[in-house]
Order: structure tokens, then C-alpha cells, then sequence
């Protein structure tokens, strides 16, 4: 049986129509650019994530970017980041000109771990950007007391979220401001490119619709310097479409989350998602972790399952960050979720019997 990591074969029979008819729509609207198809999905994408408001991006990484320019982080500020994460919410703080901040994750829940923050926090420290890493939400309550202790913003990164809680507080509601992306594999996705900004600060909206439009509220008049960032009509239509089969596609994905823990569980090799108390887990990804990674990666190529690293080198030893002098060592957790983790099979419309096949494969593996 052939299992691949990711399919989108289910979600595009069961949105193709109407997504058809969404581009058809878009078409012949004749207005292509900032519409009513974003206009849309910003209200309904503010409704499911209980915001005030929502900007539509081009991509989470401008998400991200756009979020802390509206805070005024700067050049000779610190941003607290965690050590285990996508590129991308390093450089959104890079981009601005301020320091990324490392701190440890929990190597239980491979979030950032609360109880590290504190220790980094110096005069220079303007905020904190958690990051929902895989599906899990972070353990906001802590990192929301300390910003709050430190006069600190906080900044969430919920690209791989859409849907978790916390305390049930959905994810992408508790920071200042908010960036999600809306990338094709993610659990909300658009057929392309595409971000948000989350927030229930009028001020920063506002900031936020005139950076992503060339610094402008009007027509060229230029307050700021700003972005061509903005989320296409097209992208916001199919996105649309989406939105209404989020609550069944994640049931979906804790479903098979349920089976993959079943059909593991007591594999000594192997450390299977652990959850914090009081925080969900909507599954982005289902990730292990065993010292034979690399191996049991090969074997399961060899046998037809397709499965991803989720990452395999650190932000901190990245090449594009060596002037922070970082070197191999100095975030061990990080470093050893980046040589143990392998993503394995999860998408919508896997089947209970093609998790069992690549958990059969995962105890033959180690059997012998």
C-alpha cells in the first residue's frame, strides 16, 4: 500500500464545485484586487477565531512581519522566540531590524517552555511570539501572566493552529496581534499563498490595512513606508469555501491522531504527541521521536509511506544566522527535537486501516 504524507485528494472532491463556482464568481465581479471576497472571508474568519478583526496577507511569513511593524519593534529591540520552530517567525523578527531571543521548548510538547521565558527577558525585550508548533496550543496562561508582569507584547504565531485552545481560548485571540498563514498544507488552506492578521486592537488594524497596501489608506496617499502584501481575491473566495468544514476536517485529524496513539502505544523506541493540561491539539502534524530517525525514515520510503522532518536544522544553527554565534550545543532540546522528530502520515481522508498499515510497518521496523 502506498501511503503518501500528504494527500489533498478528499478536501478537493468535497470543496471542487463549490470552489469552482467561487473563482466564477470572482471573475466576473471584475475587481480582483482587496474586494468583497477578502472583505468576507476577514468577517468570517474574525467570527471563527472570536477576534474583532482581521487583515488578509499574501503569506504568514508577512503575517508575522506586518504584526510586529505595527507594535514599532525595531532595531535594538529583543523578541523572544522559541528555539524549536519554522524559520519563518525568526525572520519575521529579523526583518524588523530586532534580535530573536532563543528559548528552550518543552521536549514534551515541543512548545516554548513558559518556565524559560523569564530568565531571557532583559531591558532590551519588547515582546514574546509563541508559536502553535504542529497543532498544539501553547500554554498561553503562563506566557500571558509573564508579558503582563514585564509590560511585554505578545505576538502569536498560528500558522499550524487554526482551531486549538487553550483554557478554552481559541488560539490566534490571546496576543496584541496575531499572524496565521493560510499555506496550502495547512489546516486551513488556501491554493496558494495566503496569511492573516488576527487582533482585537483597532489602532493595530488600522496600522495593519495600511501597511499591507503600500503604506496607504487612500489611494496614493502614502502615510508609511508599506508592503504590497495583500491577500488576493481569489485566494479569500476559496478560503471561503473552506472555512465551514474546519470543524469536521479537525474532528477528522484528532481521529486519526486517536488511532496512530492506539496503534503505538507501547513501542518503547518511539515517544508518541504529548498534550499540556488544559491546551488541545488540532494535529497539523502527528510527530514522534526515536534516536533511529533517519533509519526508520529509510525503511518506511523502502515500504511506500511517505513521511517529513519537521525541521532538521534549528533556526540557531541555520546558516543565515551564524552572526549570532550560536553554535551546536547551546540549545540542546532544540537540537535534539531536530535530529529525533519524523512527521508521520496525516491527512484528510486517511483511513483507520492505512494508519494501521504504517503502524504495523513501524513495529516491524523495530521488531527487527
Amino acid at each position: 500500500m502506498n501511503i503518501p504524507f500528504l494527500s489533498f485528494d478528499k478536501t478537493n472532491d468535497q470543496i471542487k464545485t463549490l470552489t469552482l463556482e467561487a473563482i466564477e464568481r470572482c471573475i466576473d465581479s471584475k475587481w480582483y484586487v482587496l474586494g468583497n471576497e477578502v472583505k468576507e472571508f476577514e468577517s468570517l474568519y474574525s467570527t471563527y477565531n472570536k477576534v474583532k478583526f482581521t487583515i488578509g496577507v499574501a503569506n504568514g511569513l508577512d503575517a508575522l512581519h506586518l504584526s510586529l511593524l505595527a507594535l514599532e519593534i525595531k532595531e535594538g529591540d529583543e523578541v523572544i522566540v522559541p528555539s524549536n520552530t519554522y524559520i519563518a517567525s525568526v525572520l519575521a523578527v529579523s526583518y524588523t531590524g530586532a534580535t530573536p531571543v532563543f528559548v528552550e521548548p518543552d521536549i514534551n510538547t515541543y512548545n516554548i517552555d513558559p518556565d524559560k521565558i523569564e530568565e531571557k527577558i532583559t531591558a532590551k525585550t519588547k515582546a514574546i511570539l509563541p508559536v502553535h508548533l504542529y497543532g498544539q496550543a501553547c500554554e498561553m496562561g503562563k506566557i500571558m501572566d509573564i508579558a503582563q508582569k514585564h509590560n511585554l507584547f505578545v505576538i502569536e504565531d498560528n500558522a499550524q493552529a487554526h482551531g486549538a485552545e487553550f483554557d478554552g481560548k481559541i488560539t490566534g485571540s490571546f496576543g496584541n496581534i496575531n499572524g496565521t498563514s493560510f499555506y496550502p498544507g495547512k489546516n486551513l488552506g488556501a491554493l496558494g499563498d495566503a496569511g492573516g492578521i488576527t487582533t482585537d486592537n483597532e489602532q493595530l488594524y488600522t496600522k495593519c490595512l495600511s501597511l499591507r497596501n503600500y503604506g496607504s489608506h487612500k489611494k496614493y496617499y502614502n502615510e508609511v513606508i508599506g508592503y504590497n502584501s495583500r491577500l488576493d481575491e481569489l485566494q479569500a473566495a476559496v478560503l471561503k469555501v473552506k472555512l465551514p468544514f474546519m470543524a469536521e476536517w479537525t474532528n477528522e485529524r484528532i481521529q486519526i491522531a486517536a488511532w496512530y496513539n492506539e496503534g503505538l502505544q507501547g513501542l518503547a523506541e518511539i515517544v508518541l504527541p504529548a498534550t499540556a493540561p488544559k491546551a488541545s491539539h488540532v494535529y497539523h502534524l502527528y510527530t514522534i521521536r526515536t534516536e533511529k530517525r533517519d533509519l526508520l525514515q529509510q525503511y518506511l520510503n523502502q515500504k511506500g509511506i511517505g513521511t517529513l522532518i519537521h525541521y532538521p536544522v534549528p533556526p540557531h544553527l541555520q546558516e543565515a544566522y551564524k552572526n549570532l554565534g550560536y553554535e551546536e550545543g547551546d540549545f540542546p532540546l532544540a537540537e535534539k527535537i531536530a535530529q529525533t522528530t519524523l512527521s508521520l502520515p496525516l491527512f484528510i481522508g486517511m483511513t483507520q486501516s492505512q494508519v494501521e498499515v504504517v503502524c504495523q510497518e513501524i513495529k516491524s521496523y523495530f521488531n527487527a
